[in-house]
């Protein structure tokens, strides 16, 4: 039930306080949806504690569990293009400052313990396999276009030729996912497929409730904006390259002669114009 319908099913029983957070939640969604309690209460000019007592009242057995509701209903009156095009506000510098936080959330998640346990899996791995869904195309071909640059061995996986090319996987290999609401059915099968198979998985993905997180625990949350009305594909991007960059560190000589190799076939096959 829309949190609309929960507030007005409980409006006569609500405090003047109560009424306060109502508005604030009502007004902007993504308060509840992505804020903390703290940042609730102060927009309301209240206390933590009512904040939970509010969501008590509308049935929630706690404000991680209002804060859900509120996510899966943003979540189903956002998910298609055409809805976000009917929603759209602000400017192109509100895009623009809204694809630097993310970038920062980025930068500021991905620590170095954490891009080792992701990158390495695919520095000791003899394949690795990239699958992503149709909006992560373009995080996709950066992490192939790179790492084959750095490292032999390297899949992107397609739709249409995926049982043919996965028939190779298994242990010992390991394989990267870039996907995201609305999950591709094709990709998730295929993930699950790998891991059966004893393959190494590494999800770049939304959150712990992601299918991909219930198959590996070697998975990394991206905020993805959105910017008009489509998820942005610079943090996936951006993603990819600090991926490939740590695995050309770690491969160092290997990679190295492997990228002169290629340049020296390129020059050999007068690959660029002058």
């Amino acid at each position: 039930m829309p949190l609309a319908d929960l507030i007005a099913a409980v409006n006569d029983r609500l405090t003047p306080v109560e009424r306060r957070i109502a508005a604030e939640v009502l007004a902007d969604p993504t308060l509840l949806a992505f804020g903390t309690v703290s940042d609730l209460a102060d927009r309301a000019g209240t206390s933590r504690p009512s904040v939970v007592r509010f969501g008590a009242k509308l049935g929630f057995s706690g404000y991680a569990d209002m804060r859900e509701h509120a996510r899966q209903n943003l979540s189903a009156q956002l998910s298609r293009p055409s809805e976000r095009i009917r929603h759209q506000e602000g400017s192109v510098g509100g895009n623009g400052h809204t694809l630097i936080e993310a970038l920062r959330h980025l930068f500021e998640g991905l620590d170095s313990q954490h891009l080792a346990s992701l990158g390495d899996p695919l520095v000791r791995a003899e394949h690795v396999w990239i699958l992503s869904g149709e909006t992560s195309l373009a995080g996709a071909h950066a992490m192939f276009s790179g790492l084959t640059m750095v490292r032999p061995h390297v899949h992107l996986v397609s739709q249409h030729s995926s049982g043919r090319d996965l028939g190779g996987a298994s242990k010992g290999d390991a394989a990267i996912l870039f996907d995201f609401p609305r999950y591709r059915r094709h990709t998730v099968n295929a993930a699950r497929a790998l891991a059966h198979a004893g393959v190494e998985l590494v999800a770049v993905t939304d959150g712990p409730l992601s299918p991909y997180a219930a198959l590996t625990s070697n998975w990394f949350a991206l905020d993805l904006p959105a910017i008009g009305p489509f998820d942005s594909s610079v943090p996936r991007v951006a993603m990819a390259e600090m991926l490939v960059a740590y695995v050309a560190r770690e491969l160092k000589e290997d990679a190295q002669v492997r990228i002169d190799r290629t340049e020296s076939l390129w020059s050999a096959t007068d690959t660029f114009l002058d």
